[in-house]
């Protein structure tokens, strides 16, 4: 096991130093950052002097290993358009992110579940025809095509949620969080809604695909011959081995959702580290986008490597694979 970690471990390595490569030339490709940062009137020798302090004259290689040391420690640089330091700018932001993407999973779970479950066990019926198209139009349509619905009906034309921005937030110690709030609470629903519609549609599929196999399985059937209540074996012993491939799927898109947020957060005005990134594209902010690219795929990577970890505790056939 501890040979299957590090392993793991060295893989989540070398995709990191890849992802910090391609930061590094988005440094290198988006233009001179000596120009980026100062004004017209600078003159040639403070230009020549901030070069040298940034360490712009040095080979790619040298400045390509201070990148990833200094990314490795937290420090992305000092943003072009506020003037401070990355890292926390990102920091103030993420809970935000964090809490509309958690709202948004469990949100998923709660429908989702009931919903596949529902559509394995009643098929044919005419709702559970009717929940399969809606879930091709979930699939099918845009995140923000759903938020701009969502602001129509029940902020423009009902007046009963807010349309944009996080309400108020309540601090607790670096962290900041709506949820304390009603204005909070409420502010979060409409994002959360859109953010989850997909996420919801594809645990109903994928909960009905596992439910229909394994409602054909034997000890189903010899549960249905032993006459075992019908609820009692939907509920408590096939769902509960249709639950493995949705605990994955769930574990990874907590990261997908976190990445493609920032559709969502532009919508909805939410003050997260995706409106963020948006503002940096277009400012050219570039130490911003870095760190942000950074992060979403030390994410993407924690995520994934916990999730082989998991499988090979549960099943050691995969750990001793070769």
């Amino acid at each position: 096991m501890l040979a299957f970690i590090i392993k793991r471990l060295a893989n989540a390595l070398l995709v990191m130093l890849a992802v910090a490569l391609l930061a590094f030339m988005i440094f290198r490709l988006a233009g001179d950052p000596v120009e980026l940062m100062v004004g017209e009137q600078t003159s040639q020798e403070d230009r020549a002097a901030l070069r040298e302090r940034l360490g712009l004259n040095d080979g790619l290689a040298t400045q390509y290993v201070r990148f990833v040391v200094n990314a490795a420690q937290g420090n992305f640089g000092v943003s072009y358009r506020n003037g401070q330091s990355v890292l926390p700018l990102i920091a103030d932001r993420f809970p935000a992110t964090l809490e509309l993407v958690l709202v948004a999973t469990l949100i998923s779970l709660f429908v989702g579940l009931p919903l596949g479950v529902l559509t394995a066990i009643k098929r044919g019926k005419w709702y559970t025809e009717g929940l399969q198209f809606l879930s091709i139009v979930g699939v099918s349509l845009p995140s923000f095509v759903v938020g701009i619905l969502l602001i129509l009906v029940f902020a423009v034309v009902m007046g009963l949620l807010p349309a944009f921005g996080r309400g108020d937030v309540v601090q607790i110690g670096w962290w900041s969080t709506g949820l304390l709030t009603p204005s909070g609470r409420a502010a979060l629903i409409l994002p959360s809604i859109a953010l989850s519609l997909y996420q919801i549609t594809l645990v109903m599929r994928l909960v009905r695909a596992e439910m229909l196999e394994v409602l054909r399985s034997d000890y189903v059937k010899f549960a249905r011959a032993r006459g075992i209540p019908r609820w009692r074996i939907y509920f408590r012993h096939a769902l509960r081995n249709c639950l493995m491939p949705v605990v994955t799927m769930t574990a990874m898109n907590v990261g997908s959702l976190i990445a493609f947020a920032l559709i969502t957060e532009t919508v909805f005005q939410w003050p997260g580290m995706g409106m963020l990134f948006i503002q940096a594209v277009t400012f050219l902010d570039i130490p911003v986008m870095a760190a942000y690219l950074c992060i979403i795929s030390f994410i993407f990577v924690m995520l994934n490597m916990l999730v082989d970890i998991t499988y090979a505790v549960i099943d050691p056939r995969l750990r001793d694979a070769r």
